[in-house]
């Protein structure tokens, strides 16, 4: 899976749980609420400040490294 900012959060999580921590490192406590579940990286970024595109190289890196 090659995630980008237009990545729903939900297909992440559904993809590889272990990626949660990601999210929660972010401030993003919220990652059983179907609203969250349902936003993008980029979306979700904007929300709580956080880089977007620094995330998604975050994610990549540990999809691919697994």
């Amino acid at each position: 899976m090659e995630i980008t900012k237009n990545t729903i959060i939900g297909d992440i999580l559904d993809t590889d749980p272990s990626t949660a921590p990601f999210f929660l490192e972010m401030g993003m406590h919220c990652l059983g609420c179907p609203a969250s579940r349902g936003e993008t990286i980029e979306q979700a970024c904007m929300v709580h400040g956080v880089d977007a595109d620094a995330l998604v190289s975050k994610l990549n890196a540990h999809i691919q490294g697994k």
